[in-house]
């Protein structure tokens, strides 16, 4: 390998993060960064790993795109026969991170996820652009493909099946809703010495907040 890994490092030093300016409620914190995020045009700021596991216990994580948030947690669309949907049927805890690194921020999310109601995914289904409805037809998310034009092809035969008509939500696709039960913020720091803290759920509507070692 040309470039030497080790040696690659950058030492953070934007800001700091005091539990004095952290919000008690870590929702409204993470709502505070995610605007941050955007003002400072964060590529993707919405982009989150998204890491779920078997009932064996093992992991996969990717990247998604959250798509609401509220008091109630974090929301995110897939279809529900994906592996995501698949592991999340029968083990649905899950733990979502963002990271901000033009801010050096992190952001750790753990939960429990279910199905979002079939109201709100329809209601977001409508508002996506009109190829991604098509897309949301024309993809069995996951399953094995013979090639490329094997989805061109069903792509092809959904713009002909909808024509310039309304396109409805697939029966087979919605939106999941990670209700958390612990956070971690994460503000990078020079030497390594970076700020932590972390909110574990106390109540329905309280939160504990701890400073943890970098």
């Amino acid at each position: 390998m040309a470039a030497n890994l080790a040696s690659l490092r950058i030492d953070y030093a934007l800001s700091g993060l005091d539990e004095s300016d952290a919000d008690p409620s870590p929702l409204v914190q993470l709502e505070t960064w995610l605007s941050q995020a955007i003002e400072a045009k964060h590529p993707e700021p919405t982009a989150m790993t998204l890491a779920t596991a078997t009932l064996e216990g093992e992991p996969t994580a990717r990247v998604v795109l959250l798509k609401g948030l509220d008091v109630r947690g974090l929301v995110f669309f897939t279809g529900y026969a994906s592996d995501k949907g698949r592991q999340l049927a029968v083990n649905p805890r899950a733990s979502a991170s963002f990271f901000w690194v033009l801010l050096e921020r992190q952001v750790r999310v753990t939960g429990v996820v279910a199905k979002v109601s079939r109201e709100e995914t329809e209601a977001y289904f409508r508002s996506r652009p009109r190829a991604s409805q098509l897309g949301a037809w024309a993809s069995n998310q996951s399953a094995v493909l013979r090639d490329r034009e094997e989805l061109e092809a069903r792509l092809e035969e959904m713009r002909i099946r909808f024509g310039d008509g309304d396109i409805p939500c697939p029966p087979e696709w919605g939106g999941y809703r990670l209700s958390p039960d612990r956070f971690e913020f994460w503000q990078g720091r020079p030497s390594r010495l970076h700020d932590r803290l972390r909110y574990s759920r106390r109540e329905a509507s309280s939160w504990t907040m701890d400073r943890l070692s970098p």
